[in-house]
């Protein structure tokens, strides 16, 4: 078929475009450039042999992927376990989270650099996190033998469409899996419909995350450096498509006349600088967290410019906003603050979380707002009213209690299938 056809045929001149694309990432986060070879499939030094190998494209996947490998573990406990990823942010998520694994970046989707990395690890078994489809790689684990699945898959209506355009490629991937395991009734009847055999709605692992106990310790750090004052919290803010979501919440900012503390927690490592000098341009008192120094109390931003510390922002906090949601790029996690027992609000993009987001607001559990000015009267409610805050908080405790149990479901499946 054509499509097939010129798949393979890009593949062919896509790797000189694919290094210059990484060389202007570089500018920004030198990491890019690291472990160069992995991308590009050059051979391991030390490949590991036989694991549970499971694929997460970067940070919110990798985390994601925790409950679910304790799961595996807890059935597979002589596997070892190999990760992969295809961002610096990611795979510094992996290493830290999981020391005894081996982790690496996933190759690129031309078919040699698939098969060599299959044939260098020999996998026992191999789980995509949510919506990695890539058809070389699918069609190598079947040449090979290896069961592969789509674990905490989802897919928006806008994915599907896009999908739908290459269903040619997607569809005999997904036809291939060893199992698809779905975090919703829509995301199962989507995958369905763009190929997925015999999706089955186990939920989403994201709920069966505890906030780690030294974020928490490191929050309550925070909150003291706060002397008191009220925190708000807006976590994950997006640069997307020309829009800065952290511009706007500054921008809208400048008619608060309280006290309270701002926390700006970009994405993306390489917007922490511009979310600084952002709110100095618009002249706010601000401070870094990367500058260790306490928070003054005059201080009305401080930029949360660190890696792996978003559950520390989150749990100083009296109130959440979840970033990725102003712009449309389809929300961050909103699962991780209310895990906290914090009231969160997200704005109107919500796609990559729809289920999530629907049911938390529909059991009172979380806030939805337009607009910067919608969240900036939101954020003055909560920010006064006590009784409120604890409101949102108690229901959004609840909320991600009654949703656990996705990530043994999973394993217990995968378990059955190889």
């Amino acid at each position: 078929m054509l499509l097939p056809f010129l798949y393979r045929s890009l593949w062919r001149i896509a790797p000189p475009l694919i290094r210059r694309y990484l060389r202007r990432r570089a500018r920004k986060n030198p990491a890019y450039l690291e472990h160069w070879g992995e991308r590009f499939g050059a051979p391991h030094p030390a490949p590991v042999q036989h694991p549970i190998w499971l694929h997460a494209v970067s940070v919110g996947e990798t985390r994601a992927a925790a409950p679910l490998l304790a799961a595996l573990r807890r059935r597979f406990p002589d596997a070892p376990l190999l990760l992969t990823q295809m961002t610096p942010t990611g795979r510094a998520a992996a290493e830290s989270l999981y020391p005894d694994a081996q982790c690496r970046y996933l190759p690129y989707d031309k078919p040699e650099y698939v098969a060599r990395f299959l044939a260098e690890h020999r996998p026992r078994l191999g789980i995509l996190m949510e919506t990695e489809i890539w058809p070389h790689l699918a069609a190598a684990c079947a040449a090979q033998g290896v069961p592969l699945f789509l674990a905490n898959a989802r897919l928006s209506e806008k994915s599907l469409r896009g999908y739908q355009k290459a269903a040619a490629l997607i569809r005999p991937a997904l036809q291939s899996l060893a199992g698809c395991y779905a975090q919703s009734t829509a995301d199962a009847g989507r995958l369905k419909n763009l190929g997925a055999a015999d999706p089955v709605v186990c939920g989403n692992t994201k709920y069966d995350i505890a906030p780690p106990p030294d974020q928490l310790a490191l929050g309550a750090q925070f909150r003291a450096l706060a002397g008191g004052r009220k925190v708000l919290v807006c976590g994950s803010t997006r640069f997307y498509h020309g829009e800065d979501e952290a511009a706007l919440l500054l921008r809208a900012w400048r008619e608060y006349r309280g006290d309270a503390l701002l926390v700006v927690v970009p994405r993306h490592p390489e917007r922490f600088d511009d979310a600084f000098q952002t709110a100095l341009s618009l002249g706010f008192r601000t401070q870094r967290r990367s500058n260790g120094q306490a928070i003054a109390a005059d201080t009305q931003v401080w930029i949360g410019d660190s890696m792996g510390e978003l559950y520390a922002y989150y749990a100083m906090a009296d109130a959440v906003f979840v970033g990725g949601s102003l712009v449309d790029s389809g929300c961050q996690n909103p699962i991780e603050p209310m895990a906290c027992g914090k009231p969160v609000m997200f704005g109107f993009s919500t796609y990559n979380f729809a289920a999530v987001c629907a049911e938390a607001q529909a059991a009172g559990a979380a806030h939805q707002v337009a607009d910067a000015e919608e969240w900036l009267d939101t954020a003055r409610q909560w920010l006064e009213s006590e009784a409120e805050r604890a409101r949102f908080a108690a229901r959004a405790a609840d909320f991600v209690a009654r949703h656990r149990g996705a990530s043994e479901k999973i394993a217990e499946l995968v378990a059955k299938a190889v």
